[in-house]
């Protein structure tokens, strides 16, 4: 079934007073922050076709001052969300993982992403920006994770701004912190995958994750 076009853009009001939008439960919620804890979950994650991505940096709050991170590294499934504290041997052990061409990364605001991990030697591959992919509701401009979960699942994603400009490098994350991380991620790949069943996304992007998903299902 098609899903129905949006007419009328959604005000914040509007999105404030919908239900909660319901995060991956927090047993689910990995925080991973050693080379150990790595190779634990290296075969589950390298077995994933698509991944919600995200990224967190400390903020900078001088004028020409330069971003050090990212400090944290979300991948999640349907399942589980892995919170990667950045350290020069978990970037090495993602590598493989974010350069992997027929493993999807998707999420939204990419292309700083992209930026930061260029800094640290590695180029990204199969990422899917999902801000732009709302033009049938009538969104011409990019859309963020909170007004897309509203228009796809009738939900109101909160958004902390306190939590986003918080510490990211700290050794010892918050509960918000952590939360807010994988919610960002989790809520990504449900967006991907609502646009996806929907054939709302553009046509190369239906063909590259059906081409993913058919060789994934090869590989099982």
């Amino acid at each position: 079934m098609e899903m129905p076009q949006q007419t009328t853009l959604l005000s914040k009001e509007h999105i404030r007073a919908l239900p909660a939008f319901r995060n991956l439960d927090t047993d689910k919620i990995l925080v991973i922050q050693t080379p150990q804890q790595c190779l634990s979950i290296q075969n589950e994650l390298y077995q994933t076709p698509i991944f919600g991505f995200d990224t967190e940096s400390k903020p900078t709050f001088k004028v020409g001052e330069k971003s050090t991170g990212p400090h944290l590294i979300q991948l999640a499934t349907l399942e589980k969300a892995y919170l990667f504290q950045v350290t020069p041997e978990i970037l090495v052990f993602l590598k493989p993982i974010l350069e992997n061409e027929h493993q999807l990364k998707v999420g939204f605001g990419l292309k700083n992403d992209l930026i930061s991990f260029r800094r640290k030697g590695i180029e990204p591959k199969s990422l899917i920006e999902l801000s732009k992919s709302f033009s049938s509701f009538g969104y011409n401009a990019q859309v963020g994770v909170q007004t897309a979960i509203a228009l796809l699942f009738q939900r109101y994603f909160i958004k902390s701004k306190k939590v986003s400009t918080s510490n990211w490098s700290i050794k010892q994350l918050s509960p918000q912190q952590i939360n807010y991380a994988a919610a960002d991620a989790y809520a990504a790949l449900l967006i991907c995958q609502q646009l996806y069943h929907q054939k709302i996304l553009s046509t190369q992007t239906q063909q590259q994750i059906a081409r993913i998903l058919e060789g994934s299902t090869d590989k099982a």
